[in-house]
């Protein structure tokens, strides 16, 4: 038997996968008004709300009555709760998803916002300090954590390489990314090389494979080299020596993050997460980082914005924290996930735009230079 003006619902997992869950209850016009009306007026004062706020904002032509019979069926189905010390109600976990997912009303980022992050994303800045400034900006914007996964260097092609002799066997190597991203690197590569020899080895990995995928280049090599009997065979084996050092060491170097975060300290004062067991359990998962890593790493294919609300992130530490995340990348290509992390009760119709915004941004910042045929 449905519940008083409710209808039948069930949970069904989303198409996005396990992890998410979209409520499908079968609202009827006025309990949507009314939940949307108490998630709304939770969101902006932090309190619960009675019945005769509801009734005053609601614009409904109803008794009390009523409106608490419509919020005990909201309870009872979960989309609510009652604390002891109030007779007003909060929304749950579920309850938010279900205001994510058919109730909001999104605020798309005024003209002056959007100008404002495309010039703290500038194109052709380097790729490590567009992270830096996205993660930063997304905790500015939000009053949250920002966050935002690190691409891989190799996903990104080399430009120009030099090679440059120190003391010993030492060989510094100057390598620029299509992303405009420089690394300089030291080697000890297993025999000494003259002046002579790294220029040639430099110029003809330059003038070869620039605009190529690192991960190739070691391949096209070792099958040269395999291929070759004749007097490019020593100007190929300093090219596989160097290039392996120079290039293996770039594309995943020892001192590398895997992702940048910003903002923690802002969740301390926040009133919905004020329990200071909670406090450093969460501060511990963003130490770790690997949880959230992989939370994130989940959305690397999704399209379009994620929303995961309280244990729908399945870490303990964010029970009452919701992840707002967003795939960012160029030409095409994931480059890696950003976003905001904040207490349930955040204000989803405007970080919701926010961080797509940011994504496609930072996206056209980073704009990798097409790989040369």
């Amino acid at each position: 038997m449905p519940l008083r003006g409710l209808g039948k619902g069930r949970l069904a997992p989303t198409a996005s996968g396990p992890y998410l869950w979209r409520m499908d209850l079968g609202l009827d016009p006025r309990a949507r008004r009314l939940l949307r009306i108490l998630i709304s007026q939770h969101i902006r004062d932090g309190e619960p709300v009675g019945s005769r706020t509801l009734a005053k904002r609601s614009g409904l032509d109803v008794s009390p009555a009523t409106i608490r019979n419509i919020m005990a069926d909201l309870e009872e189905i979960g989309l609510v709760s009652a604390p002891h010390t109030s007779a007003g109600r909060v929304p749950t976990a579920q309850g938010y998803r279900v205001f994510v997912d058919s109730l909001l009303q999104m605020k798309p980022l005024q003209d002056a916002e959007v100008m404002q992050l495309r010039a703290q994303l500038p194109a052709g800045a380097g790729t490590q300090a567009l992270l830096s400034n996205t993660s930063e900006l997304l905790s500015a914007m939000s009053q949250f954590v920002g966050v935002v996964t690190v691409p891989q260097r190799s996903q990104f092609a080399f430009r120009h390489i030099d090679f440059v002799p120190l003391d010993g066997q030492r060989i510094l190597v100057i390598l620029v990314f299509t992303d405009n991203e420089v690394q300089n690197r030291i080697i000890s590569p297993r025999r000494t090389y003259t002046s002579s020899e790294l220029e040639q080895t430099a110029n003809y990995l330059n003038a070869h494979f620039a605009g190529r995928p690192l991960a190739e280049i070691r391949a096209v090599l070792l099958r040269d080299l395999r291929d070759t009997r004749s007097e490019m065979e020593r100007l190929l084996s300093a090219a596989v020596e160097l290039s392996e050092q120079a290039l293996g060491a770039a594309a995943s170097p020892a001192s590398a993050e895997d992702m940048l975060l910003a903002g923690q300290t802002r969740l301390m004062g926040l009133q919905d997460l004020s329990d200071l067991d909670r406090l450093r359990d969460l501060f511990e998962v963003f130490a770790r980082k690997r949880e959230i890593l992989q939370l994130l790493d989940r959305t690397l294919q999704a399209q379009g914005v994620r929303v995961f609300i309280g244990e729908e992130t399945g870490l303990a530490p964010l029970d009452a924290c919701t992840v707002v995340t967003a795939p960012y990348g160029a030409n095409g290509k994931v480059l890696g996930v950003l976003g905001v992390i904040g207490p349930t009760r955040m204000a989803y119709e405007r970080v919701i735009p926010m961080v797509q915004a940011t994504a496609d941004l930072l996206g056209a910042a980073l704009n990798p230079e097409p790989s040369a045929p």
